[in-house]
């Protein structure tokens, strides 16, 4: 039998934890296309580990070696297309924002099968992230 009493613990974000062939490259990407901040890098002369965020999202980013190489889900199975979902209020706001930055989707902004909206961008190492929320009364295109 259930304690109906019982409180639970407020949970705040996820932050999905990436293998990448290049930390600086990827950073560069987060930062100068997604518009991530560097939240913490380990120190100079050879970084291998960075948390980059924006908003309440992030993501960890970690280097280990070249015989280590980044295994996103699409590569593991090719109907697993996403390695993050991120909650967007506003998936056409940012799909224009980020159009503004030269960023090349992997899907175009759309209604999906899964009754959301938003898009898709894959990143230098192949990973898989979703902007989007689920539909609403108001988002009239069909996909």
């Amino acid at each position: 039998m259930t304690d109906q009493t019982t409180h639970q613990a407020a949970l705040q974000s996820i932050s999905p934890f990436f293998i990448v062939r290049d930390l600086k490259a990827s950073t560069a990407f987060y930062r100068e296309k997604l518009g991530f901040d560097v939240r913490s890098e380990t120190p100079e002369p050879e970084p291998f580990f960075a948390i980059v965020g924006r908003g309440g999202v992030q993501i960890m980013l970690k280097e280990i070696d070249q015989q280590i190489a980044p295994l996103p889900n699409p590569q593991r199975h090719h109907w697993a297309s996403w390695d993050a979902y991120v909650y967007v209020p506003d998936p056409d706001g940012l799909a224009a924002e980020l159009t503004a930055n030269g960023v090349r989707f992997s899907k175009p902004l759309a209604n999906t099968d899964d009754s959301l909206r938003g898009f898709e961008i894959a990143d230098a190492d192949g990973y898989t992230l979703f902007f989007g929320r689920p539909i609403e009364p108001s988002d009239t295109e069909v996909s």
